[in-house]
């Protein structure tokens, strides 16, 4: 309990140096690296022995997130030249010649390489890293240094974390019912319940917050929108959580690293986060488009 209230301590000081700095290249060089580490974690418990495959795909973790605006650069090198640097090769042709590095090194090592692992570490080194460059992408939704993007992100991770705490403390006072007894036997349907209503509850105390706050208070509709989202969203970081219990199983380990003493690794941190931060952009971007 000591270690992981320490590491709890280091982690909420760091999180308040990256809030310190989001409007820094400072931001999204801890993205970067939280999604290479993410990536080697995922290509590690799978036992991906190729070693070229780990490499590449851990620098490919790193390199993702800083392609996911023009200004997440901003102000060390100016909109507009990094916004043509990370144009010069269009995004489905860098996907493309990833996949296919991925396939060559199994080709050059197909004795050791099977095809699992290059499906394993195309998710890791991919889908992955483009989970947490939604934290850049919300962040630069409004343009450059708009409050709103930075609150959306915190709209995110308040669905995650506000569930993930009230479905602890629910399923500890009223749990019964199991809710997926074979992923995660500690998770009830009345803890999911209460997770669900405890971070509908701290967004909307969120909202109110933001609104007294802000230069630039969210309007009516977009209220209304996110208030009806929540639930989802909230309800999408359980299945995120619950996905990565199934990985951990099928690797048979019970944590994805050890980065963070006492609380496991980089994804056992971020897994119901990158639900809900994706979700949380497709919300907002389809509001976009319907009010335009």
């Amino acid at each position: 309990m000591k270690q992981r209230l320490i590491t709890a301590g280091v982690l909420l000081a760091l999180l308040a140096v990256v809030v310190w700095q989001i409007y820094t290249p400072l931001f999204i060089i801890v993205i970067a690296f939280l999604s290479a580490v993410a990536s080697n974690e995922i290509m590690k418990c799978a036992k991906v022995s190729n070693k070229f495959i780990v490499i590449f795909g851990t620098a490919v973790g790193a390199i993702i997130p800083f392609t996911s605006s023009d200004s997440i650069m901003s102000p060390w090198i100016s909109e507009e030249k990094w916004g043509s640097f990370i144009s010069t090769v269009p995004s489905l042709a860098f996907i493309f010649l990833i996949i296919i590095a991925f396939f060559l090194a199994m080709i050059f090592d197909y004795e050791h390489t099977k095809f699992e692992d290059v499906a394993i570490s195309i998710v890791a080194s991919i889908a992955v890293p483009y989970g947490f460059s939604m934290f850049a992408m919300l962040r630069d939704m409004y343009g450059y240094r708009a409050q709103l993007g930075v609150y959306l992100i915190f709209y995110g991770l308040i669905a995650a974390l506000g569930t993930d705490t009230g479905a602890q403390l629910g399923g500890m006072a009223f749990g019964k019912h199991k809710m997926a007894p074979h992923i995660s036997p500690k998770k009830t349907k009345e803890g999911a319940l209460c997770g669900i209503c405890t971070s509908f509850v701290l967004n909307i105390f969120a909202m109110l917050l933001f609104n007294k706050l802000a230069y630039s208070p969210l309007n009516k509709n977009l209220v209304t929108t996110l208030l009806i989202a929540e639930p989802f969203v909230a309800f999408l970081s359980m299945m995120g959580d619950l996905s990565a219990s199934v990985l951990k199983r099928n690797f048979d380990v019970k944590d994805f690293g050890k980065i963070f003493p006492g609380h496991g690794g980089v994804m056992d941190r971020f897994d119901s986060s990158l639900f809900s931060i994706p979700l949380t952009y497709c919300v907002v971007e389809i509001f976009n488009n319907a009010v335009r």
